[in-house]
């Protein structure tokens, strides 16, 4: 189906929104319980539990008997009472990834505690309507110490809609940041798959959004999350990929298959790297990942670094391109901000 289409659904049990443009999966989420009862994106009052000495960071205890790690503990002292958020996932075993500075999000915009200031996103190239909005938002704001984000949805919405959002927005960060004190309790929940996107696809507005029980199969999103849960990636041309997570990094091979040509090495690997950063956000993979590409000249590296560069420069989450080691493989540090799919998958059964 050509258009933008939000679909709204479940998958392995539990609820799941996918957006698709022109027929193609562009992002999916899926809920998480069946895996970890803390997701990306909660808040919670943790207890400062053990110094890493040397390390600069420190465990925490987090509800529901989960371990949490903080990076910077500068401030912090054990036994000492804090609100986190969850920021991302962990394998099985290790603690989960917090920070302290805490964002809350709507549809319309973020707050932002600690970080006072107004600011209008740069998507919104109206002179008139930032002026408007950034007057809006001292408005609402006060003499609160927070800060507020507007986001470009903010543009077209009403500002009484968007007036109406942030206020809510603003109270529920007043009654959180009063709940410093006790002992480890989950404050907030991280979003539900519709409410985040709710909140994240709703810009540029979706053509159409699908709903009922057959809504992911109706609208091919079974069979695209099935060719997620193959490690093999087909790619424009001859090419193809193979994509494989073990415990310790992700490794990704590039094959020219049938084309024996002197660019093949080439073609393939530039189709590999505009492919690789949808493919790892669908797949919820992160971590330390491995690209084995095909074989080209040394001299193609230079055009292949600029097209990883500008591929993961939209991506949207955070990745750290290492490079190229001694034996030609390429290395890649991507945030892990999501629950594996195949994880899910085994969790809650496929299909």
């Amino acid at each position: 189906m050509k258009g933008r289409q939000v679909v709204l659904g479940h998958l392995f049990g539990q609820e799941a929104a996918a957006l698709m443009e022109d027929g193609q999966l562009i992002d999916l989420l899926v809920g998480t319980s069946a895996v970890t009862p803390l997701a990306p994106g909660a808040i919670c009052r943790a207890s400062a539990d053990r110094l890493m000495k040397g390390q600069g960071g420190i465990f925490l205890r987090l509800p529901a008997g989960q371990t949490g790690y903080l990076r910077d503990r500068k401030g912090v002292s054990e036994g000492k009472p804090l609100l986190v958020q969850i920021a991302g996932v962990a394998e099985e075993g290790k603690a989960l990834p917090v920070v302290t500075r805490l964002l809350f999000r709507g549809r319309h915009g973020l707050v932002t505690p600690g970080a006072p200031g107004v600011n209008v996103s740069r998507r919104i190239r109206d002179e008139d309507r930032c002026a408007d909005l950034e007057t809006l938002g001292r408005d609402l704001l006060g003499d609160r110490p927070h800060g507020l984000i507007l986001r470009s949805a903010a543009e077209t919405a009403d500002d009484d809609e968007v007036a109406e959002e942030l206020t809510e927005l603003l109270d529920l960060t007043d009654r959180i940041l009063a709940e410093a004190s006790g002992e480890p309790e989950l404050l907030l929940d991280a979003p539900t798959p519709w409410e985040q996107a709710w909140m994240d696809w709703a810009d540029p507005a979706p053509d159409a959004v699908e709903e009922g029980e057959d809504s992911f199969e109706r609208c091919g999103v079974l069979d695209a999350v099935d060719a997620l849960l193959s490690p093999h990636v087909p790619l424009p041309g001859a090419g193809d990929a193979t994509i494989e997570s073990t415990r310790a990094l992700v490794a990704v091979d590039v094959n020219t298959g049938n084309d024996t040509s002197p660019a093949a090495g080439l073609k393939a690997n530039i189709a590999l790297a505009r492919e690789l950063p949808r493919q790892l956000a669908l797949r919820g993979l992160g971590g330390q990942i491995v690209v084995d590409f095909a074989p080209m000249p040394k001299r193609d590296r230079a055009t292949l670094d600029q097209v990883l560069q500008a591929a993961f420069r939209q991506a949207g989450t955070e990745t750290t391109l290492v490079g190229w080691t001694t034996m030609g493989l390429f290395e890649l540090n991507r945030k892990r901000d999501r629950v594996p799919l195949a994880r899910l998958a085994a969790a809650g059964g496929e299909g």
